[in-house]
C-alpha cells in the first residue's frame, strides 16, 4: 500500500452517469475555473475539456471513486487524430454556434481573451511538433481539491497507462500547465517533448504559463515479418 492511500478509492470504468460530476471536476481544476463566470462559462469549459472523451470514446475513460463518490478521473483517447477530426467536425461547431446564439461571444471579458489567444498564435505559442505517430493516445487527469495529494492521480494514471498497453497503443503524449503537473509525470518516467509558454491568461492570472508537452513510449511494434511487441516500463 502507498503511503498516504486513501484503501477506500477504487479505480473503475466510467459510466454514463458519472458524466455530472466529471464535468463539474473538470471546470473546477481547469486555468480558468476560477474565471468560468467572466470567461465563457462553466458548461462551454465543460464540453472542451470532456465532451469528446465522455460522449465518443467512453470506453477509455476511467474514475476514481470514494463510497459513490466520484473523485477524479483520466479521460483518454487511443487515437489523438480521431479526437482531433470529431472535435474539428462535430464539437466545436455546436460550442460556437450555442456562444453566437447566447451572446457569450460579444461579452467584453470572452473578446479580450480572444485577442490575447490571437496575439499569442501570431508569436508562434500554438506552434508545437506533431507527436502523434510515436505518441498516438493523449489523457486528461484531475482530481478534487480535497483528494490531491493522496496518490489518486497515481492510481488513475497507471490504470490508463496499463490500459493503453493491453490495446498495443505504442505511446502517449499531453500536455501540462504547471511546473508541479510536470514533476509529477517526470517521477513517472515520461519525458519532455516540448518546453514553450503562454501568454494570452497574463491579464487574468498576471504570468504566463509554462507549457510542457509530455510523452512515454509504451509499445513497440518490430518489422512486419516478426510481429512480436515489448514494453517499455
Amino acid at each position: 500500500m502507498m503511503e498516504g492511500m486513501d484503501v477506500n478509492i477504487k479505480i473503475r470504468n466510467y459510466r454514463t452517469e458519472d458524466r455530472k460530476a466529471v464535468r463539474k471536476i473538470s471546470v473546477e481544476s481547469s486555468i480558468l475555473g476560477e474565471y468560468r463566470d467572466t470567461v465563457f462559462d462553466g458548461e462551454f469549459l465543460a464540453d472542451i475539456l470532456t465532451a469528446y472523451f465522455t460522449d465518443y470514446e467512453s470506453a477509455s475513460c476511467f474514475v476514481a471513486e470514494k463510497r459513490n463518490r466520484v473523485v477524479g478521473y483520466v479521460l483518454g483517447t487511443c487515437d489523438v487524430i480521431m479526437m482531433q477530426r470529431v472535435m474539428k467536425r462535430r464539437i466545436v461547431p455546436g460550442l460556437v454556434k450555442n456562444v453566437l446564439c447566447n451572446g457569450g461571444f460579444f461579452r467584453r471579458n470572452n473578446l479580450m481573451l480572444i485577442k490575447n489567444m490571437v496575439y499569442s498564435y501570431f508569436k508562434g505559442e500554438f506552434n508545437v511538433p506533431d507527436f502523434t505517430l510515436e505518441y498516438p493516445a493523449t489523457l486528461h487527469v484531475n482530481i478534487t481539491a480535497q483528494y490531491r495529494g493522496k496518490n489518486v492521480g497515481l492510481l488513475l494514471v497507471n490504470h490508463f497507462l496499463e490500459f493503453l498497453k493491453k490495446n498495443n497503443v505504442r505511446g502517449i503524449h499531453f500536455g501540462v500547465l504547471s511546473e508541479s503537473t510536470k514533476r509529477f509525470f517526470l517521477k513517472l518516467d515520461f519525458e519532455i517533448l516540448f518546453a514553450g509558454k503562454y501568454t494570452f491568461l497574463d491579464y487574468l492570472t498576471g504570468e504566463s504559463l509554462p507549457h510542457y508537452i509530455m510523452g512515454k513510449k509504451l509499445v513497440s511494434v518490430s518489422n512486419s515479418e516478426g510481429s512480436l511487441l515489448f514494453l517499455v516500463f
